[in-house]
């Protein structure tokens, strides 16, 4: 097979659609545009979801029901094998963790995970731990600190 050989697949090519060729043509007069108005008009771009005006359905039907991920927490998550950039017998919390360029972003605080191997002693500080990153940190003589981020809401009497 040579260059000159080269062909698309049978389909991937397609012909442009030339558009105002005259009556004959079957995209001539209006070009697909349909009659008159603001679509016929050049530059036209109307919003999803815009009726001219009117009260769009997404507004006019009722909205019901509950939707909880207002109140979700969400969590930066880091994996045990990046703690491994700090020296031996360091604390680490959130704080170091963005000052090394671990962790970015807004979040109700770090969860660390457990994916890698961790093979230094660390005493880790984070809002949460999955269950093998908390077993790996512990084998090494490393100790897991639990810290909350959020204060937590308290029930009226």
């Amino acid at each position: 097979m040579r260059l000159h050989d080269l062909k698309p697949q049978p389909g991937a090519k397609h012909r442009r659609k030339r558009l105002g060729q005259g009556e004959s043509s079957g995209h001539g007069k209006t070009s697909g545009r349909g009659g008159k108005g603001q679509t016929a008009r050049s530059g036209s771009s109307i919003r999803i979801g815009f009726e001219g005006g009117q009260m769009p359905l997404v507004r006019r039907i009722p909205k019901r029901g509950f939707n909880n991920a207002r109140f979700a927490t969400n969590h930066i998550p880091v994996n045990v094998e990046v703690l491994n950039c700090f020296e031996d017998g360091a604390r680490v919390d959130e704080q170091k963790l963005r000052a090394e360029g671990l962790v970015n972003g807004k979040g109700d605080g770090v969860k660390i995970l457990g994916d890698g191997e961790l093979t230094k002693k660390l005493t880790v500080s984070a809002s949460a731990f999955s269950a093998s990153a908390k077993a790996k940190i512990e084998a090494k003589g490393g100790s897991c600190e639990v810290v909350s981020r959020k204060p937590a809401a308290t029930a009226k009497p």
